[in-house]
């Protein structure tokens, strides 16, 4: 089953999930036909499988994040939840995308990312109203908007370079932004 889903997160990468053939899948996976049914009803039952497995990880992620204070301290724990939130949307990218493109008309499914990515924007909301800041809808609404879009650009474009560049720029900006985090002079 695991090397049926991997190849399909690497077919979806490549074809994206509409061209997506169960045949591009059990071939990329070097299993049969019968292996692939053994396991999923069609190729949207393996997206929802997958669906399921991506807000697993990212409901795990609200557990990480750490007091963010506004010290070095809270943008270390800040910067190891955002490490930890990007490598999940872009070990599960193609996943995101098809549901968020409406690739694929799976109620269950787009709940499911729904869900998750609304316990990540209430954790953050909490740990922004215990650092002093607004944490409001508003506020949540913008760190979520940021957030997804630079991890949907960076997976849809399959940017890979100076990813640790990138992260200090966005936790710093997060932090100074949404954390009250005061604005140091190098």
């Amino acid at each position: 089953m695991r090397k049926l889903t991997d190849a399909a997160m690497r077919v979806f990468a490549e074809r994206g999930y509409q061209a997506t053939r169960v045949d591009d899948i059990v071939r990329a996976a070097r299993a049969s036909h019968g292996t692939f049914y053994l396991y999923f009803a069609n190729k949207e039952d393996l997206l929802r499988s997958l669906a399921v497995e991506c807000a697993r990880e990212i409901d795990a992620l609200t557990g990480e994040l750490a007091t963010v204070t506004p010290d070095d301290t809270g943008a270390d724990a800040l910067r190891r939840f955002l490490a930890a939130f990007f490598a999940t949307y872009r070990r599960y990218g193609p996943v995101i995308r098809a549901l968020m493109e409406g690739d694929v008309d799976d109620r269950e499914a787009s709940e499911v990312g729904v869900r998750a990515f609304t316990n990540i924007a209430t954790t953050l909301g909490r740990r922004m109203r215990e650092a002093g800041a607004r944490g409001d809808d508003e506020s949540v609404a913008a760190i979520m908007a940021m957030l997804e879009r630079f991890a949907y650009f960076s997976v849809s474009r399959r940017l890979e370079r100076d990813t640790d560049g990138a992260l200090d720029t966005i936790t710093r900006v997060v932090h100074r932004g949404f954390f009250r985090a005061p604005v140091t002079v190098s």
